[in-house]
């Protein structure tokens, strides 16, 4: 692993740590952890949430971690999606392959992988396949947003070389303080630029940059969008260009900026369910989620 990944992680791990010390599963929540979707038993692991109370078939949301494609996984992510399923929601966070052990495109790969599971257990963890979500935050969501385009654009879908599972769509999509284009030759993008270079193995093409970047292949046929940053998000710059892309492909969204009196929101606040302003976001996108279940 290079010095700067393994930095990247631990810097991210130490401030995860913090954030969730403390947390437990909530009483209004069953999970069923480590389930296996994958051929690599340490990557290719999920859990499934459903709040309790609720019987049968639910509405499903695929939820896409972020990290900078070198950083992450499930454990990370189980108290925000599990705030999610408080909603209503059977939800799936999973772990992917990161950077730099893996490179460009293994997190879609293996999102395409949770999508053939959810197809195949849907009977077994009571997943309605007719209304799935994905959600994405920062470098999750430039994930859930590419694949959401492989699910729509067929150009688009054969510069890969896997095939969708029959059946998987979705509905809507939730973004959180998302990166929706990169561009290694932005030389002000300190933070995103070295990240970016470690998913692609030191060596991103412009074709390659192309294929990571989601506002170029957005149709109309791409999903409704909830997108949501807030003041202190060093990526709301990339919130005007993905409102331009929706509004010329004519796909509906609503974009949310948050602030909040007491702090400045940072990077990823909604992924912390401590803040009022973090419950809020969730609260928020899994209401647009709904009016997209009729």
């Amino acid at each position: 692993m290079s010095a700067y990944a393994y930095k990247m992680r631990e810097t991210f791990h130490e401030g995860d740590t913090i954030r969730d010390a403390g947390l437990h599963t909530p009483e209004d929540i069953e999970r069923f952890d480590d389930l296996v979707y994958g051929p690599d038993p340490k990557w290719n692991r999920l859990d499934v949430y459903r709040p309790k109370e609720k019987r049968g078939k639910l509405p499903v949301i695929l939820s896409i971690h972020g990290g900078g494609w070198v950083y992450g996984d499930k454990e990370r992510y189980q108290y925000y999606c599990m705030r999610l399923a408080q909603n209503g929601f059977a939800v799936i966070n999973y772990t992917y392959r990161l950077a730099p052990e893996f490179g460009y495109p293994a997190p879609l790969e293996d999102t395409n992988r949770v999508a053939a599971w959810i197809m195949e257990n849907q009977d077994e963890y009571g997943l309605d396949t007719d209304h799935i979500f994905g959600v994405g935050d920062s470098a999750g969501a430039n994930t859930v947003g590419l694949y959401a385009a492989i699910l729509t654009n067929e150009d688009y879908a054969n510069c890969y070389a896997f095939s969708t599972p029959e059946g998987f769509m979705f509905c809507a999509l939730g973004t959180f303080c998302g990166t929706y284009q990169v561009n290694l030759y932005n030389e002000e993008d300190e933070i995103t630029l070295p990240l970016v270079a470690e998913y692609l193995q030191q060596g991103g093409t412009v074709v390659e940059m192309d294929r990571m970047n989601v506002l170029k292949h957005i149709t109309k046929k791409f999903p409704p969008v909830f997108a949501a940053t807030g003041t202190g998000d060093f990526l709301k710059i990339q919130i005007p260009p993905l409102a331009e892309a929706l509004i010329r492909n004519e796909v509906a969204f609503d974009i949310r900026f948050y602030t909040s009196e007491q702090m400045e929101l940072g990077h990823d606040f909604c992924c912390n369910v401590r803040l009022e302003k973090g419950r809020e976001c969730l609260e928020d996108a899994c209401e647009f989620f709904k009016k997209y279940c009729d």
